[in-house]
C-alpha cells in the first residue's frame, strides 16, 4: 500500500515551531494549492485547496527558518487523520500531511532567512531550472 502525497502551493501564514519537551523541533504550516475549473455556467473559476502541514526534525527547524507566508514550496509527504473528541463529546477529525521533503521555489530574497539575510540556496524548481524563453504551449 502507499501513501503518498506532493504538494506545490504557497504558505498561507509563517510556519508555528515548536519543540517536545525532549526538544525536538515540530513547525506546523497552512499550505494553498489552488486549480481552475470551468463552473456550470461555463466561467472559469479559481479553488483553493487548504492543507496542514507538519514536519519534525532537521526539517521543522529548516522550515521554521527559511519558510514564510506567500512562500511557493514542493511537500512530498504523507497523509495522517487524527480523531479525537471535543467537549461536547462530538467526535471530530484533522487531516494532515506529514512531510518527509520540502524545496523552496521562489528566487532568492523572497522570503524570509537566517539571520545574516541571505537565504539559503534553494533550487528554483523542483522538476530542474526554467527555460530562459517563454513556452509556446
Amino acid at each position: 500500500m502507499v501513501n503518498k502525497v506532493i504538494l506545490v502551493g504557497r504558505l498561507g501564514a509563517d510556519p508555528e515551531v515548536r519543540y517536545t519537551p525532549d526538544g525536538m523541533n515540530i513547525t506546523n504550516f497552512r499550505l494553498a494549492t489552488d486549480e481552475q475549473r470551468k463552473d456550470k455556467n461555463g466561467d472559469r473559476v479559481k479553488v483553493t485547496e487548504w492543507h496542514r502541514i507538519v514536519t519534525f526534525g532537521k526539517l521543522a527547524e529548516i522550515c521554521g527558518n527559511y519558510l514564510a507566508k506567500g512562500k511557493m514550496v514542493y511537500v512530498e509527504g504523507r497523509i495522517r487523520t487524527n480523531a479525537w473528541e471535543d467537549k461536547e463529546g462530538v467526535k471530530r477529525y484533522t487531516t494532515e500531511i506529514i512531510a518527509s521533503d520540502m524545496r523552496m521555489l521562489d528566487s532568492k530574497g523572497m522570503g524570509k532567512g537566517p539571520e545574516s539575510g541571505e537565504e539559503a540556496s534553494a533550487p528554483a524548481s523542483a522538476f530542474g531550472p526554467a527555460p530562459d524563453e517563454d513556452v509556446p504551449f
